[in-house]
């Protein structure tokens, strides 16, 4: 009886990882924020990586990170590299388009705690006396990471990492 109920409870715990790993093999969030600025500050903030440190919610979880930047800042081909967390954290992330003032595309490359190719892409849109950030955030992944994304709560996470992100960013306009 117990075998049997130990087998019953095994089945439902992996039927249900299995649902949820479905389900997390693609990761999209999107998030927006309206920020009290004129377009061209708040699209210069986010391209040039050098300030990324201000609203980055990873830096201010972890502000002994080290950081190098490698290409031209703020044009394609720039990387924010980063390693933290004694050196358990590491990876880049990579400006791969830019249209001025409206869009901006960066590639992740992150190699620890896990690997992974996340995307982020910013869209500006200017609103009276405000600008409309809105970020999208994608990332595939295999169907064991993603199982293990599920058992962990990882979407959530990363929803909550990406909301503070650009609450951070509107705090560089607003306070």
């Amino acid at each position: 009886m117990i075998i049997t109920t130990l087998l019953v409870l095994i089945a439902l715990f992996l039927s249900i990882g299995f649902y949820n790993a479905s389900k997390l093999q693609h990761i999209h969030i999107q998030k927006k924020v309206t920020i009290q600025s004129d377009l061209e500050p708040v699209f210069n903030q986010v391209v040039y990586l050098k300030n990324f440190p201000k609203w980055s919610p990873f830096y201010e979880a972890d502000p002994s990170q080290k950081i190098k930047i490698t290409g031209n800042d703020g044009n394609i081909g720039a990387k924010y590299h980063w390693e933290g967390n004694g050196g358990k954290d590491l990876g880049y992330q990579e400006i791969k388009k830019i249209t001025p003032n409206s869009y901006i595309k960066m590639v992740c490359d992150i190699e620890k705690p896990f690997k992974a190719n996340p995307t982020f892409e910013y869209h500006f849109t200017k609103q009276d006396n405000s600008v409309l950030v809105t970020q999208d955030f994608n990332l595939k992944s295999g169907f064991v990471d993603a199982f293990f994304m599920g058992l962990f709560g990882a979407k959530k996470d990363m929803e909550k990492m990406n909301a503070r992100g650009l609450e951070l960013l509107k705090k560089i306009f607003e306070h």
